[in-house]
């Protein structure tokens, strides 16, 4: 919660002021997916009379209602607000968790400020009237993947020894191993997800002179930047190709446990594992032992299980590990970016028009 918390205070700085063509920047910039139909032609939509939403700060609520008009916004900043306004409100936006979900009994329409939905997506398919989930996937993507570039290039200098010696003030020139000692350019880069944030990974990697290939659940579809799309059943033929592997994906029935000791042991020997995806995608205690066996040459984790990683689990110890604390999204400079959006599909969905991200509850994303 802290983590999520401290995202919220990130995202409070932002530029009120921004003009329509920033928005046009924005939508190019993240290649936001939109609906096939616009929600005038879906069965069941209506103009919604209220729409309970989150804000960060009171002056948010009248920049919403500068383009949204005809609808009553209910401002709610946290979900034991929700819990006490949200009882006859057509559209739950901004919150897709437990106590909301279960709070907005009328709602038709949830949207979640985060790309992720596995926290109230058992909660979503009990709600009698909903027709509509969205989320924000890829409005984070570039902040996302300039951190997993960033932990590979850490582990790939050695950073983590590094940081040990800087600690003591030791100027210790073989802190690092020399097999910590790695030259990026021509090494061949995994990314398991190819979605918003693969996508982002995939293409700062190929920028780096790396060649990039890539596995995704729905196509072979893929951007010149990446020489090879696989589909998920494709991953233990791939992953072995890789010296380094990143994980983008998102949390479902189908992907949970996917990185066990059987696809560990798959993986060319010495090879760098991070995870920008999900920490339940993990079985966490065959990765520590790859690390310890040198099956696994390091790894940088933003995700782990459970979260926050409690003192004294063996991971924090655990050699050739970069840890940081499920901060990936967090950027001072992209609060604008995401309130931006925010404000854009709330809007047009009041006006019937296509919206983005659209979630398939079955999928789970």
């Amino acid at each position: 919660m802290k983590y999520i918390l401290a995202a919220i205070a990130l995202l409070a700085q932002v530029n009120f002021s921004l003009a329509d063509e920033r928005l046009t920047e924005i939508l190019q910039e993240l290649e936001l997916r939109e609906s096939a139909v616009p929600m005038r032609e879906m069965p069941g939509w209506a103009k919604p009379k209220k729409v309970l939403l989150f804000i960060d700060q009171p002056s948010r609520l009248a920049w919403f209602k500068e383009q949204i008009t005809g609808v009553e916004l209910i401002p709610a900043s946290s979900p034991p607000e929700v819990a006490a306004k949200a009882g006859d409100v057509d559209v739950l936006y901004g919150f897709c968790d437990e106590m909301s979900v279960k709070a907005a009994t009328k709602a038709q329409y949830v949207h979640s400020r985060f790309a992720g939905i596995e926290l109230c997506a058992p909660f979503l398919a009990r709600m009698p009237d909903l027709k509509l989930v969205t989320n924000m996937q890829r409005v984070s993507s570039p902040a996302i993947g300039e951190h997993a570039i960033t932990l590979m290039m850490a582990l790939s200098r050695g950073f983590d020894h590094y940081a040990v010696v800087q600690a003591d003030q030791n100027f210790d020139q073989q802190a690092a191993p020399l097999s910590r000692q790695r030259e990026i350019g021509g090494q061949t880069m995994l990314v398991v997800g190819l979605g918003g944030i693969g996508n982002s990974v995939a293409k700062r990697a190929h920028g780096l002179g790396m060649t990039v290939i890539a596995t995704r659940n729905s196509s072979r579809e893929k951007p010149d930047y990446v020489s090879e799309v696989g589909l998920s059943d494709e991953l233990p033929r791939m992953i072995g190709r890789a010296d380094v592997v990143v994980n983008a994906l998102p949390l479902t029935d189908q992907t949970k446990g996917l990185f066990d000791a059987a696809m560990f042991a798959r993986m060319k020997k010495g090879a760098y594992f991070i995870n920008v995806g999900r920490g339940a995608t993990v079985v966490q205690d065959d990765l520590i032992a790859a690390l310890k066996n040198g099956t696994v040459g390091g790894a940088g984790l933003d995700v782990m299980t459970p979260e926050p990683l409690p003192k004294g689990h063996p991971l924090w110890t655990t050699p050739n590990v970069i840890i940081t604390p499920h901060t990936s999204g967090f950027v001072d400079n992209a609060g604008d970016r995401l309130w931006v959006i925010l404000r854009e599909q709330l809007r047009r969905y009041v006006a019937g028009e296509k919206v983005f991200n659209v979630v398939d509850l079955k999928r789970g994303y």
